[in-house]
This record gives C-alpha cells, structure tokens and sequence, in this order.
C-alpha cells in the first residue's frame, strides 16, 4: 500500500511501527541520500539531521529514510525494546502521518570493529527538484516475511548450508523487487544496491542477485560484513536510487 505524505513530499509502502518499507518522492522533489563520517551516537546524530535539515530550509518531516548501526544483533525482544525508544523520536519530531511511521530504515551489526552503541551511519531527505526521474529508498530487509516480527517465520531459521542461504537470498530478492513494484519504480532506477551478511554468498551472486537485477547490476553490490538487527536473520539488502549523495561530520 503506497500511502501519500504530503508534509514530506514523499510516499511511503506501509510497513510496520518502526519503519515503512520503502520511500520515494513526490513529483517536484528528489530524495538525497547522506552518510556520516565517521557515524555518530544515535542522540547526537539525530541532532545532525536536525541541523542539516534546517540549514537546507526543509521541515523535520522531509526525513524519508535512517541508516542505523547496532553493536550487536538483538533478540526480537531486545529489537522491539529498542524500536520503542526509536519510534519515540520520530513521534516527538511530528513524523508520523496518519498514524503510521513513513520513515524507512535500515539497521545492522557490524562484525568486525563493532560499534560500542547504537549509532547513525546516514539518512535520506527529500529536497524540491525539477528531474523527472523518481528517485527512492527500499528499507532493509531479511528473510522474514512483509510485516512479520514472529521468529518461527525466519525463512531456514537456525539453517546456514549453501542451500538455505540460496532459499534466503532468493526470498529477500523476492522482497526488494515486490518493494520495487509497491513503489511504481524498477531495478533501471537502482544506483546503490547493498548486502549485509558476515556468510559466503560470492557463489550466489552472479544468478540469484545480480541477473536479476538486470542493468542495476552494472551499478555495483555493496557487502557490508555485518549481520541483520535480529539475530536468527541472516542475510539482508537495501536499495536506493538517488541522483546525489553526500557526506556529513558534526
């Protein structure tokens, strides 16, 4: 369901309370994606995308889309616990539209130089435009089905052979295109496509990720060795379609 949020000129695919599952901006605007250098402590980086926001005279609600980094993976507990302090932000910012959260994400545990406390790795804002192409962001996502938080449906739980990582990543590409779809946009439009998995997927990459991503394969695959939010998730990807990117430090 692709649901119109005129105050961040934007739409969103409705996901569930802590994030939609994809973004992409209304006619007259553009999504821009930023990333921290270095990431920042969750609180002082909210902080920055409060000022980075108003320095480009846009609302709070022009925010589409965070980029989270977690010092470890939590048990879906522990995720809903943090998705409650999360959310509380976003709800005190005015974000929420129509009682749904419009705001899209992605959220990960480095493996290697973990970091010490939940921090925000970039974000993506619309900003007015006059290019026609769309331009979006599909939420990350792991092989845990549309709107699903129940950990008996993990596709292959606690399943790691070659087979069950092929099942997975078959199931997540399932999910970005279905995204695709949600937002009326196509691989074509695709200019950052990202993994997240610490397990050895290089032998599925050629058939089960990139001939299916068709011409966006010749934009590259990003692997971040870092695992999914949840633990029992395994293999998770995001993408984005921007026409400008930019890098931010406090």
């Amino acid at each position: 369901m692709l649901i119109q949020n005129p105050r961040g000129n934007y739409s969103f695919l409705k996901g569930i309370s802590p994030y939609s599952a994809g973004v992409v901006a209304a006619p007259g605007y553009e999504v821009e994606h930023a990333r921290l250098f270095p990431a920042l402590p969750l609180e002082r980086g909210f902080a920055l995308v409060d000022r980075h926001l108003r320095a480009l005279g846009r609302p709070r609600q022009a925010l589409c889309a965070m980029e989270l980094r977690l010092p470890q993976p939590l048990s879906f507990q522990g995720f809903a616990d943090f998705n409650a302090r999360y959310v509380k932000v976003l709800e005190s910012w005015g974000i929420f539209e129509q009682g749904l959260n419009p705001v899209a994400r992605t959220n990960v545990a480095p493996e290697v130089h973990r970091f010490s406390e939940p921090s925000l790795y970039g974000f993506s804002y619309t900003l007015p435009s006059q290019h026609a192409a769309k331009t979006f962001v599909v939420a990350g996502a792991g092989e845990l089905p549309e709107g699903s938080l129940d950990p008996h449906d993990v596709v292959r739980r606690g399943d790691t052979s070659a087979d069950a990582l092929r099942e997975k990543v078959r199931f997540v590409m399932g999910l970005m295109e279905g995204r695709l779809r949600g937002m009326g946009v196509e691989w074509t439009g695709v200019s950052v496509s990202d993994v997240y998995t610490v397990h050895e997927f290089c032998p599925l990459v050629a058939r089960e990720v990139l001939e299916r991503m068709g011409p966006a394969a010749r934009q590259g695959l990003t692997w971040h060795y870092a695992r999914p939010p949840i633990l029992s998730i395994e293999y998770e990807m995001d993408l984005r379609g921007c026409r400008r990117e930019v890098l931010l430090s406090e």
